[in-house]
């Protein structure tokens, strides 16, 4: 039996067309690290969160070859990187300084992970990987009426995407709505260490109201 592939079984989150939609997008539970600065920076806090956010969903997938047994599991492909991106004091973002940068990096947990079970997970990472695992934290977040639009292409690019994203809202009765709660939401489908940055396929998702 192949394993449950999130972005297979729920494309109208994960492969939208490259025209904008509308989706409702329900509460889900993450795993999620936040922190601010340049994402490009080798020495930065997001290379960090990486590998914090990936060690904590890598010993949930694994726990099946172990002693912790987690109700309700089965096997599946773990999602893809997601992230919200703001900077302080603008509204929308401003790519030219991605020092100013602030955001929460996340991976979708799937549903029969409870905060149990991830603290459990977060723990045993921390031990056998002897790196503390501690600013890892479940989040359950609910986005609500989105616009999105699947990006092909450098991320420096995304702005003419975003514009496109913002008429499309105007011409359906809506704002896009960016709040201290709603955040700009990327879902990374491609790695963009081994994917030319013009082929890199980006989901990008904006709250409207």
């Amino acid at each position: 039996m192949m394993p449950f592939d999130y972005k297979k079984e729920y494309k109208e989150f994960y492969m939208p067309p490259k025209t904008p939609t509308i989706v409702d997008v329900p509460a889900m539970n993450y795993i999620a690290v936040r922190g601010k600065g340049d994402p490009n920076d080798e020495h930065g806090e997001y290379k960090l969160a990486m590998s914090l956010l990936y060690g904590v969903a890598f010993t949930i997938k694994m726990s099946k070859k172990g002693d912790h047994r987690i109700e309700g599991y089965f096997d599946y492909v773990v999602p893809p990187l997601e992230g919200f991106w703001w900077q302080e004091g603008i509204k929308g973002i401003d790519y030219a300084h991605k020092e100013n940068f602030r955001w929460i990096s996340l991976i979708r947990l799937p549903d029969f992970v409870t905060r149990a079970d991830f603290d459990w997970a977060v723990e045993e990472a921390t031990q056998k990987k002897k790196t503390d695992f501690s600013k890892a934290e479940f989040l359950t977040y609910k986005e609500g009426l989105c616009v999105q639009c699947m990006h092909i292409g450098p991320y420096d690019n995304e702005p003419a995407t975003v514009a496109a994203m913002h008429e499309f809202a105007g011409q359906n009765g809506c704002k896009v709505d960016i709040t201290d709660s709603r955040f700009h939401h990327e879902i990374y489908l491609s790695d963009a260490r081994r994917i030319a940055p013009e082929k890199l396929k980006t989901v990008i998702r904006l709250p409207i109201s």
